[in-house]
């Protein structure tokens, strides 16, 4: 995977992650007050970053947040603000959906375009700062996800250095000959885990599913076995890992923050891509933003 446009998305990570707080300051008046009910939307990659910060906003007291893909906003309900997370600002569903709030509920496009969707939305937060040449998604949305994250108070800056320390290890041959992964994650780590698998089948071609980690014993465990991976975002539910072992599976559970985590999948996958002669900055059938007609 080195000298693709993703490897280098991926290695800029830590630093773009270290700039969140000063980004979450500049937007602050631009992103969703305490107390505001809010729904954030977005498509794919987007989709599932809203997922994370939707379960850390409101775990942290913040207010009722919901994340929909950007398809499956449900038009009766009411929200003070409806952030839209779209690194291209072209996404079509995303433009339709702020045509239909236009002028009935206030909108916020975070984005690495401003210029492709500032007459669509009432508010831009620009983030063209972090934006990619790669078609897979990398450094955009962990920078946004940092980004609200500090938003809410948090601190970056143990997440930035556990990236940094993935970044520099090598990666067990386990991984990257596996042959199907699945990923797993509790609260707004299930998130995360949707991303993951997501990256794997865009990068690599990899079958991959992600399921919230108590949910996984319910079935999908079953495709466990010899060769296939299982990994943990976050803390995994006690005898999970295993449960694992017992059908001949990988478990894999870092300990790491959830973000700096999801750095080494990303490595994963493109690891893989290179392993199968695959282009990750081009990969089958995909283009950098859905436009439909």
């Amino acid at each position: 995977m080195s000298g693709t446009f993703m490897a280098a998305e991926i290695a800029s990570q830590p630093g773009c992650w270290r700039d969140a707080a000063a980004l979450a300051s500049a937007n602050s008046a631009l992103l969703p007050p305490p107390g505001a009910r809010v729904a954030i939307v977005g498509c794919g990659t987007s989709w599932f970053i809203g997922q994370a910060y939707a379960v850390l906003r409101e775990s942290a007291g913040l207010g009722e947040t919901d994340a929909f893909a950007a398809s499956e906003f449900p038009p009766a309900r009411e929200y003070d603000h409806v952030v839209a997370l779209t690194r291209s600002g072209t996404t079509t569903e995303v433009h339709a959906l702020l045509a239909k709030l236009r002028g009935k509920t206030p909108t916020i496009a975070i984005t690495g375009v401003p210029g492709e969707i500032e007459a669509a939305a009432d508010t831009i937060v620009d983030l063209s700062v972090v934006d990619e040449r790669s078609v897979v998604q990398t450094r955009f949305a962990t920078t946004a996800l940092a980004m609200l994250r500090a938003h809410l108070g948090e601190d970056l800056s143990v997440a930035a250095d556990q990236a940094e320390r993935v970044l520099a290890e090598p990666l067990p041959d386990e991984l990257v000959t596996a042959e199907q992964f699945s990923f797993l994650g509790t609260g707004w780590s299930v998130g995360i885990a949707n991303e993951a698998a997501l990256k794997f089948r865009e990068a690599c071609l990899l079958w991959t599913e992600s399921y919230p980690a108590w949910d996984y014993r319910h079935g999908p465990i079953s495709i466990s076995e010899p060769g296939r991976v299982t990994w943990m975002f976050g803390q995994a539910p006690d005898g999970l890992a295993d449960d694992v072992a017992r059908a001949g599976g990988l478990f894999v559970e870092s300990g790491l923050d959830p973000l700096a985590d999801l750095v080494r999948a990303q490595r994963v996958a493109g690891a893989i891509a290179a392993r199968k002669g695959l282009d990750p900055d081009n990969p089958r059938g995909l283009t950098r933003s859905v436009v439909l007609t």
